[in-house]
């Protein structure tokens, strides 16, 4: 977290220098122009949150679904799982997010830009969430689970009451990161023409022309989105490895 606030301050002092290296003054920053330009950036800002915060609910929920149909061998889903883990993996986000908005309505198939944007996210987040969550279930003792089995547990309890937790324990910070680069993907999701703050950061630099302050203010609002963010999972990694493993 101290180093994390350190290279924000780093940041700050490098873009606001005393001087330029030529010895000139540095440059004037329009800060009537930041204030009047706030509250788009605050709009902007909330649906970056909410479209990354479904994106990422809706990945862990794939990501889950899918591991335990992996590490199970379930026939055919298992089969069909590789594949969309595969092709999501392999693919841009961009060019899966022009697929869903412009090619599925060649099929009769019809989105919201907001509902295109959740669903491109999780369909990228879901595969890297479904590997972080099967390496988490396979670092699970074959001893526990055949434990459970044998006192006779069904294999929906032995999933829930063995499996899950230490495989979350162990996933934690895989999900962490994977949590946060979702979050990042949404700059991405302007392609399809929702406001959020990379597509109104451009709309901003070409009706005005300023470019720094609209660049400044676009990584400021990405710093108070990431850097809570950040921490509150840094947090609830500590706690759940604490409640499972005591350090």
């Amino acid at each position: 977290m101290v180093y994390k606030l350190l290279s924000f301050g780093f940041f700050i002092f490098l873009i606001f220098p005393e001087k330029n290296l030529d010895g000139g003054e540095c440059m004037d920053i329009n800060w009537q122009f930041i204030i009047s330009t706030l509250p788009l950036y605050q709009k902007a800002a909330w649906i970056t949150i909410k479209l990354g915060f479904w994106g990422t609910l809706l990945s862990v929920i794939i990501g889950l679904v899918c591991s335990i149909i992996l590490y199970f061998r379930i026939k055919v889903l298992k089969e069909l799982v590789e594949i969309y883990v595969e092709l999501s993996r392999n693919t841009p986000l961009l060019i899966q997010l022009f697929f869903l908005y412009f090619g599925l309505t060649k099929l009769g198939i019809t989105m919201s830009e907001t509902t295109c944007a959740i669903t491109g996210l999780a369909f990228l987040g879901g595969s890297y969430m479904s590997e972080a969550f099967r390496s988490g279930i396979e670092a699970v003792s074959k001893t526990q689970i055949e434990s459970g089995l044998s006192i006779g547990l069904s294999q929906t309890q032995l999933i829930r009451y063995v499996i899950l937790p230490q495989a979350f324990a162990v996933t934690m910070p895989s999900l962490a990161a994977n949590c946060i680069f979702l979050f990042k993907e949404t700059s991405i999701v302007g392609a399809i023409a929702i406001a959020e703050l990379m597509h109104v950061t451009q709309d901003v630099i070409g009706m005005y022309y300023q470019t720094f302050e609209s660049l400044f203010m676009l990584v400021v609002a990405y710093l108070i989105i990431i850097l809570p963010l950040s921490f509150l999972l840094s947090w609830l990694e500590r706690k759940v490895r604490y409640a499972e493993f005591g350090n």
